[in-house]
């Protein structure tokens, strides 16, 4: 397990930035091309005519589904930015838990982790027998 430096800080913090935007960008075109359409114009069915029962459906749950990955989208964007937030105040890398350094390879993997490998499983497991 090696050590974090500057050198891995910024890094990492590149890596987080990068995410954000991405992140940021696929949020915009969510809302663009859900949030903010009709059911009529996000189906392309700008007629007079009533939709059919199965196009609703359908339209519905491609709208829900893409409400669901917004939503997960945005948990993802705030651990990013509570990430950077770290870094900014110099508590990054380190676990919330045990207060041990989280490992460069841990961080790399994932870049927003809050707890060290050993936490993580450990938290995974009470969960898994709840």
């Amino acid at each position: 397990m090696s050590a974090l430096n500057k050198k891995g800080i910024q890094e990492l913090k590149a890596s987080l930035e990068a995410m954000r935007n991405e992140i940021s960008e696929s949020l915009r075109n969510i809302e663009k091309d859900t949030l903010n359409k009709s059911q009529r114009e996000s189906s392309g069915d700008l007629s007079g005519y009533s939709f059919h029962m199965a196009d609703m459906a359908t339209d519905n749950f491609d709208r829900e589904l893409n409400l669901d990955l917004g939503s997960k989208e945005q948990v993802l964007l705030n651990q990013i930015e509570n990430a950077l937030t770290m870094i900014a105040d110099g508590t990054y890398g380190k676990c919330e838990e045990c207060e041990e350094a989280i490992s460069f390879e841990r961080l790399k993997a994932v870049p927003f982790a809050r707890l060290c490998l050993k936490c993580q499983e450990a938290t995974e497991k009470r969960e898994k027998e709840d």
